[in-house]
């Protein structure tokens, strides 16, 4: 996905801006960029590879040559960002989080002629980021060049924009990720995650509907294009990809995932599933808030059969071999035997997308002497790679555990039925189900239904993304 954080200040905020980032560091794993404006010495840039070392030990050793009161900054987990772009529109930085579907097509249609070219990355595409500045220099102003960016781009983009008088934040067309702005004594910051400017000092000052465009000085933030009334955001906020302390539209996530998980404790209940456990665990991390919630309501004990072993690998998707992924996987699952031989174990997991290191976490609990694994999806199927912020993205959707299930069940008849078994309680939901517990070796397995979830967070149902579930935005 990715993650963006920029502050305008009466003081030196380089600081600010290189803490708000790192706060994003959940949100990517590719690369970490920051840009920073001062009014004497003009525009200061850098961006790193963060795949193995953190975003704070690639950077902390340019904060000495960073000095300005404005900057934006990103963790990003596709194109190299920010930019530094220079057009009729004037010098400016720009940074985007989310997803281009007819990037190609884009290209072709609006830059096929001579006297245009893009800098070709190794794998020979254009850099979104680039191609959004290329769309909005076609418009004789900045918010005008945004909105119509927006408008033909197929996806999403979020859009911060840092210019000598301060910084432009967008929300994207359908608010499917939040923008939030934060006040302090000597400016104002903008973010995606609210609790890395609350740590900052900074406190909640305003909320960015869809569409909306505004312009931040150290002196205010001021509307420079409305809100629009639809709003899509992501479900997937709230279940996997949100910071526990964090709020989107009102909402907490660490909130919503104790409701979501006594909501699944319930369905289970009336369905007389699982009443005979000795434990309920979460797979560590973010499945942890959901089992919290299941064990709350049903009565069980929470416990923690396996730790995470995490100084030496925090991220265990950093390598590029998959192979060695796994492998990392595996060596940082430390079992508490004392909580696995011989108990009936329900684990709760925020999702189940491919289900690659999910194998082997249930082999690894029966080697450990678990007499029997319960698994629990705190949301439902994933039936659809995610096409606005390449959540899920994968070469084929056939990679989703679901997907791939469905078609060694009925082919591609099964595919024509995608609603049926999304649904535990048809034949084709049934269906699906034990055969997964016969491939993984579970002894039940349950999904949060789309109903359950939407009740979790709480919000309207037409407002949310529930894309990768039903197909549907």
């Amino acid at each position: 996905m990715g993650g963006f954080f920029g502050a305008v200040s009466k003081r030196d905020c380089v600081l600010d801006i290189f803490f708000g980032v790192d706060y994003h560091s959940h949100l990517g794993t590719k690369r970490g960029g920051m840009i920073i404006h001062d009014a004497k010495t003009g525009f200061q840039r850098q961006i790193h590879n963060i795949e193995n070392t953190p975003f704070r030990t690639k950077f902390e050793k340019d904060l000495r040559d960073f000095h300005g009161c404005s900057g934006i900054g990103c963790i990003s987990d596709t194109d190299p960002q920010p930019l530094l772009v220079r057009s009729h529109l004037g010098l400016y930085a720009i940074t985007a989080v989310g997803a281009i579907n007819n990037a190609e097509e884009l290209v072709s249609q609006y830059f096929s002629d001579h006297g245009h070219q893009f800098m070709a990355m190794s794998s020979g595409k254009v850099n979104q980021i680039e191609l959004i500045a290329a769309l909005i220099n076609q418009k004789n102003d900045l918010v005008s060049g945004i909105l119509h960016a927006q408008e033909q781009i197929d996806g999403s983009a979020t859009i911060l924009i840092l210019t000598p008088d301060g910084i432009i934040a967008a929300r994207d067309r359908v608010g499917r990720l939040p923008v939030l702005v934060g006040k302090s004594e000597d400016g104002y910051c903008v973010s995606f995650e609210s609790f890395a400017y609350h740590k900052l000092g900074y406190e909640d000052a305003y909320e960015l509907g869809p569409r909306e465009i505004v312009h931040l000085t150290a002196d205010g933030c001021k509307t420079l294009s409305p809100a629009g009334k639809e709003m899509k955001i992501c479900s997937f906020l709230w279940t996997y990809y949100g910071y526990p302390n964090s709020n989107y539209e009102g909402r907490n996530v660490e909130v919503m995932r104790y409701e979501n998980g006594a909501i699944l404790a319930r369905n289970d209940k009336a369905r007389g599933l699982a009443q005979d456990i000795d434990y309920v665990a979460g797979v560590p991390d973010s499945g942890v808030p959901h089992a919290i919630g299941y064990a709350n309501e049903s009565h069980t004990p929470f416990a923690r059969p396996f730790i995470k072993y995490t100084p030496t690998w925090p991220r265990s998707f950093m390598p590029e071999n998959q192979k060695i992924r796994n492998q990392v996987a595996k060596m940082k699952q430390i079992p508490v035997p004392e909580l696995i031989e011989g108990k009936k174990l329900l684990f709760v997991d925020d999702s189940i997308v491919r289900g690659t290191q999910l194998r082997e976490t249930v082999e690894f609990l029966y080697e450990s002497g678990a007499a029997e694994v319960h698994m629990r999806s705190a949301c439902p199927q994933i039936m659809y790679g995610c096409k606005y912020l390449n959540f899920s993205s994968s070469n084929s959707e056939m990679e989703l555990l679901s997907r791939r299930t469905i078609q060694a069940l009925e082919g591609e008849e099964g595919q024509k039925h995608l609603d049926e078994y999304a649904d535990a309680d048809t034949e084709r939901g049934q269906c699906m189900l034990r055969r997964i517990c016969q491939d993984f070796g579970f002894s039940s397995l349950g999904y949060q239904s789309l109903d359950g979830l939407l009740e979790a967070i709480g919000l309207d149902r037409d407002k949310v993304c529930t894309y990768c579930w039903n197909g549907k935005e």
